[in-house]
């Protein structure tokens, strides 16, 4: 069925498609018996499939990643179709409307996507608006940004406002300075300004009357010295855990049209990549940290390797838009089956 709704869906413009469909789960599901029947098609209950990481117990290790919600306006909903976490985001202090479009691009014969979306978002306040009026009891993830207009000297301001005005709204934060849609956000993973400001948010948390989890999110396009690097400023900084990875701005072994689009990749293209940043962090830091991994899950067994890698959760993106919701469900069966 899903198979069949994507290819009526692929044949618009996919930025469009994105808001069609938010604007279609958020009515259906004022509909009563809606909530019901999602939940008993997609929701797989049960405590083996619990995973309890930087003292959150998360219902099951499949969550929704960053871009998909950014503003914070279907984290319920996707409570229902079956996710253990939802990650919302990324959020800046003040709303942008983004990079000019057309900034989003399906690879249908790659499953991938391209966007440069470039952190279009309705601003940190609007998310905690909508956050306050949570009604389950899903898990949120808060991803944060910088402004575009905000130069990289004055970044750290901007992530202390999104942290201390979504700190009584969501569970954990993720630090996101590794997406390559804004002009030169990603020069803040080099060890020194990147070891500044994850201390800077430490020292936030530390002031609050009990901290929360702060992770890192990084590029699949660092080199082995980058990767010790972020192993090295993870211990040094005492943050909780690493999200590998972000798109990439490799274009390797394409085969569709608009592959040379700027921006950043996702999908099955990047499936081995990020699997191999996971397993690297995992080994060489001797498992001593979280990893989410999240990058080209498409079916079960993409999502196995990413566990069998050093993964303790995985997230969930672009296979969600190309193989529909249960994937969820379908990784969560293939978790039990391997328990």
């Amino acid at each position: 069925m899903y198979k069949f709704i994507r290819k009526i869906l692929f044949l618009f413009d996919p930025e469009k498609v994105h808001h069609f469909t938010f604007s279609f789960i958020k009515n259906s599901f004022k509909i009563p018996f809606v909530k019901s029947i999602v939940k008993n098609n997609f929701t797989i209950t049960d405590k083996k499939l619990e995973r309890n990481l930087f003292g959150l117990t998360f219902k099951n290790p499949v969550g929704l990643a960053a871009g998909m919600d950014k503003n914070a306006f279907l984290f319920d909903e996707f409570s229902y179709y079956g996710f253990g976490f939802v990650e919302i985001g990324t959020v800046t202090p003040k709303p942008q409307s983004g990079n000019p479009k057309k900034r989003l691009f399906r690879l249908k014969e790659d499953e991938g996507i391209i966007n440069r979306m470039g952190f279009n978002n309705q601003g940190v306040d609007a998310a905690v608006r909508r956050l306050k009026k949570k009604k389950t009891t899903i898990i949120i993830g808060g991803n944060i940004g910088k402004n575009k207009v905000t130069p990289n000297e004055n970044a750290i301001d901007d992530y202390i406002i999104c942290f201390n005005k979504l700190f009584d709204v969501v569970d954990y934060f993720v630090v996101n300075v590794s997406s390559p849609n804004t002009p030169n956000l990603r020069d803040l993973q080099e060890k020194e300004p990147l070891t500044k400001l994850l201390n800077t948010l430490q020292v936030e948390n530390n002031k609050k009357a009990k901290r929360k989890p702060i992770l890192l999110k990084i590029a699949p396009d660092l080199t082995d010295t980058q990767l010790l690097d972020i192993i090295d400023i993870v211990e040094t900084t005492n943050i909780d855990g690493v999200i590998a990875t972000n798109t990439t701005i490799s274009r390797e072994g394409l085969q569709s049209d608009n592959k040379t689009e700027m921006g950043g990749l996702s999908g099955k293209p990047l499936t081995h990549r990020s699997t191999e940043v996971i397993r690297f962090l995992s080994e060489k830091s001797n498992k001593s940290f979280p990893i989410i991994g999240v990058g080209g899950i498409h079916s079960e067994q993409d999502a196995l390797e990413k566990i069998e890698a050093g993964a303790d959760l995985v997230q969930i993106y672009t296979g969600f838009i190309y193989e529909g919701p249960k994937l969820i469900k379908r990784i969560n069966k293939a978790l039990l089956t391997a328990v």
